[in-house]
């Protein structure tokens, strides 16, 4: 079993899900340098105090993998100085907008007929493959910029968990961590503290009865599951990880190097 360091992040008041991706360790026996590297849900609602801790990070990036209809939602990330954000939806503008809509506002009958008998997992672990075989743009360009410049990096999207979750895989992927510690640093998104919190219509009994919780855990859960349908889709498509790099992402043996350099110790 892989050894994690203990979780020493703050605990953010208004933005869910942070944490340093620093410690991890790689098949080759280097870990990932603290401090270069850093996961979380959406910045909208950070508080001057949440703010300032992230300014003290000394970013360089925030890549933002919200799309329209979540950023409508929530609002646009709060202004770091001297922080650059850059917004890649890892998801169509449209995609996905009447679903949330129902599963904020749908009843009981409703969420048993989009969401029941493994309808929800099977949802996300459809998103997930998705996401590896048509995202390859955007991910070829997260790696490149961390490679050239962009560090240090905070990765998010609305809850931190799925399209922040993949990027970040991908990412420790071509660093050469331990598969077994990629899917440990995914599953911390199930920490109480952590996790999104449901927004639903009304405040009855009924809009948070357990069946409906139920209903709705697959699309709130880190399951590792899902990590696994990503990794085996690139294997099934490319074969193996090191042509999904080369290949789907034009990775360049010299790009990864110089991204190993940047984050590693």
């Amino acid at each position: 079993m892989t050894q994690q360091v203990p979780s020493t992040e703050p605990e953010l008041a208004a933005v869910r899900n942070f944490r340093d991706v620093g410690g991890l360790p790689t098949t080759d026996g280097r870990r990932v340098r603290y401090g270069v590297l850093f996961r979380s849900g959406h910045l909208a609602h950070a508080t001057a105090e949440d703010a300032a801790f992230l300014s003290s990070l000394g970013l360089h990036t925030v890549f933002d993998f919200r799309n329209a209809a979540d950023q409508k939602l929530e609002g646009p990330d709060v202004e770091l100085p001297g922080t650059r954000n850059v917004n890649l939806p890892l998801s169509d503008p449209a995609d996905g907008a009447e679903f949330w809509k129902m599963v904020r506002d749908g009843d009981l009958a409703q969420l048993r007929e989009i969401l029941g008998d493994g309808k929800g997992a099977d949802r996300m672990i459809q998103s997930y493959r998705a996401i590896v075989r048509e995202r390859t743009a955007e991910h070829s360009r997260v790696l490149h910029a961390l490679a050239e410049d962009s560090v240090p990096a905070l990765m998010h999207c609305a809850a931190g968990k799925d399209r922040a979750g993949l990027s970040i895989a991908v990412t420790l992927l071509a660093l050469g961590v331990e598969r077994e510690a990629i899917v440990a640093d995914y599953l911390e998104s199930n920490a109480k503290h952590r996790r999104y919190r449901v927004h639903r219509s009304g405040s009855s009994a009924e809009a948070f009865s357990p069946e409906v919780m139920d209903l709705l855990a697959p699309l709130f859960d880190a399951r590792a599951a899902y990590l696994t349908a990503a990794f085996d889709t690139i294997e099934e498509t490319w074969g193996d990880v090191d042509t999904y790099l080369e290949q789907g992402l034009g990775l360049s043996p010299r790009t990864r190097e110089r991204l190993r350099e940047r984050l590693l110790d």
